[in-house]
């Protein structure tokens, strides 16, 4: 036990009070205070002479007690009030300070010279403090960082709580949909009450989509990520609006340049041997040997054959003739094409026809109902919906196979991307040109639960 302890300040703050309770029953009851008090009484019989023996009886012990009680009370009331008195200064700077964290300030810090328990509190308390401090400012560095990096990147970026109000946007964000000026504590529905309708469909849809709109006279392609988690036990969700235009145009060149490469071999390939077999045709006719000219004949024609029928795949698709639009109702139309694809239809169709060109968007849906066969998913989640919201129609391709990745979103619409290992196709592009000749387009999206749905937006009735 440390002597300069709480245990060891208490073991002699009782003791002595011990010792002194005891000192003053011993002077109250048996020496000096009952001489002087009988001297007293005596003193004007015999002057000058203290009595030797007090009679017991002469001092009662209720008197004694009484007596010591007068003196030991405000003795111990002004003791402990000398030993008390820097412990509660202590704790009233130790609840200023508690105020202070909870505040938080973390700056205040207790003076003390105690070499006690309480001055092991104070100082393990200080350096809680400077820790406190320290973790504080890095955190303040961390999000200075955070929020710099945030503010400046160019995908658009809001944050909302459960009540569809802003809670955070960065700068882009700002210019996206507020002209630049401030989008907290706004509510985000009526921000996009302004915003054109392809947006608000992907932003209402919940889940990642890539979609189109238009913007100053031009069309700008974007990709929209959202997730939703809980930020201090409340549900937040967070989209990304990330512009795709730019990165859509550099690989579409990059695709083109693809496809020359690949065209460019392939009539190497086929001009190659055409150009020897011609040779040859010319020498052997030079030479009289007309019976082999037949079979040479042949071997021109049949690389020929080969490089006409590569090439028109590729011609297909820049040929595309202009859409023939015309009412067509949706009850015959899905009965025929479920002659060429198998799949489930979702809801009922509508009771107005569409406006479109039957052959063009039965190619196209017959194409995307392939793929998401293709996709992995149960045959029988194949789902084709068809809706009339407002001016538009939008015709619903979903299957629930393993969906598609950011990288393969922001690719899929590009020309003759293709994720299958056969090589070059024309994947999502022929549907993205069908559409927007007849001034729709088309949104990939992936579903909650697995799958990726395609949506067709064709405009409804005569334009």
């Amino acid at each position: 036990m440390k002597t300069l302890s709480l245990e060891g300040r208490m073991t002699l703050v009782v003791a002595g009070s011990a010792i002194v309770g005891a000192m003053v029953f011993a002077g109250v009851s048996i020496w000096p205070f009952p001489q002087l008090v009988a001297w007293m009484r005596e003193a004007p019989a015999k002057p000058g002479k203290l009595p030797d023996v007090v009679p017991v009886e002469f001092f009662d012990g209720g008197t004694a007690l009484l007596i010591c009680l007068l003196v030991l009370v405000p003795l111990s009331v002004w003791v402990a009030h000398a030993l008390v008195e820097p412990i509660r200064r202590l704790i009233r700077a130790l609840e200023s300070a508690v105020a202070s964290y909870r505040d938080g300030d973390f700056s205040m810090s207790i003076g003390t010279t105690r070499r006690d328990e309480l001055g092991d509190l104070i100082r393990m308390h200080n350096a809680l403090g400077q820790t406190l401090r320290d973790q504080r400012q890095h955190l303040a560095q961390r999000e200075l960082l955070l929020d710099t990096v945030v503010q400046n990147t160019p995908v658009a970026l809001v944050l909302t709580d459960s009540a569809d109000n802003i809670t955070y946007a960065n700068i882009a964000a700002r210019h996206l949909f507020n002209e630049g000026r401030s989008l907290a504590g706004l509510d985000f529905t009526k921000v996009l009450a302004s915003m054109p309708e392809s947006l608000r469909e992907a932003a209402a849809s919940g889940e990642d989509a890539l979609f189109s709109v238009e913007m100053e006279g031009s069309e700008e392609t974007f990709h929209l990520s959202q997730r939703g988690f809980r930020l201090q036990g409340r549900p937040h969700r967070l989209q990304l609006y990330r512009r795709m235009t730019r990165e859509l145009s550099r690989q579409e060149v990059h695709t083109w340049k693809r496809v020359i490469r690949v065209i460019s071999h392939e009539l190497n390939n086929s001009l190659a041997p055409i150009s020897s077999l011609s040779h040859s045709g010319a020498e052997l006719a030079r030479r009289g040997d007309l019976a082999r000219l037949p079979g040479v004949f042949a071997s021109i024609g049949d690389r020929a054959k080969h490089l006409h029928t590569f090439i028109s795949g590729y011609a297909s698709f820049a040929k595309l003739p202009n859409p023939q639009a015309r009412a067509v109702p949706w009850g015959p139309f899905l009965d025929a094409l479920g002659l060429h694809a198998s799949f489930r239809l979702a809801s009922a169709p509508p009771e107005h026809p569409g406006w479109f060109d039957t052959t063009q968007v039965e190619q196209v849906l017959i194409n995307l109902i392939k793929n998401a066969h293709e996709a992995g998913g149960e045959s029988n989640e194949v789902t084709v919906a068809v809706h009339a919201v407002g001016r538009e129609t939008l015709i619903e391709v979903s299957d629930r196979g393993p969906g598609m990745s950011e990288t393969v979103l922001a690719q899929a619409l590009l020309p003759f991307y293709s994720t299958k290992r056969s090589g070059t196709g024309l994947g999502l592009a022929l549907a993205r040109e069908i559409s927007e000749a007849h001034g729709g387009r088309i949104a990939l999206a992936n579903r909650e639960g697995g799958g990726l749905r395609v949506t067709l937006v064709l405009p409804a009735g005569t334009p």
